[in-house]
């Protein structure tokens, strides 16, 4: 099996992601969605994907989180 960052997602209600991306980078979504499948036995459409994999981006970046409080503290 293999060890995405990325965990099983929760339930959820669907939503629509419309988007315009590069060539190969759908390829490789494409590629994410097919070996999560194969991880967890679930089959889930890229925009499925996506949000929790910008989710978990957002969350891991340190740099993202300092200058975010940098603007919290500002909009005190």
């Amino acid at each position: 099996m293999s060890d995405l960052k990325l965990a099983r997602l929760p339930d959820r209600t669907p939503v629509k992601l419309t988007v315009s991306i590069a060539p190969d980078l759908q390829q490789a979504l494409a590629d994410y969605a097919t070996i999560y499948q194969q991880t967890y036995g679930e089959a889930q459409t890229v925009a499925e994907l996506v949000p929790h994999m910008l989710a978990v981006f957002l969350a891991s970046d340190r740099g993202f989180a300092k200058a975010r409080e940098g603007l919290a503290e500002r909009r005190k």
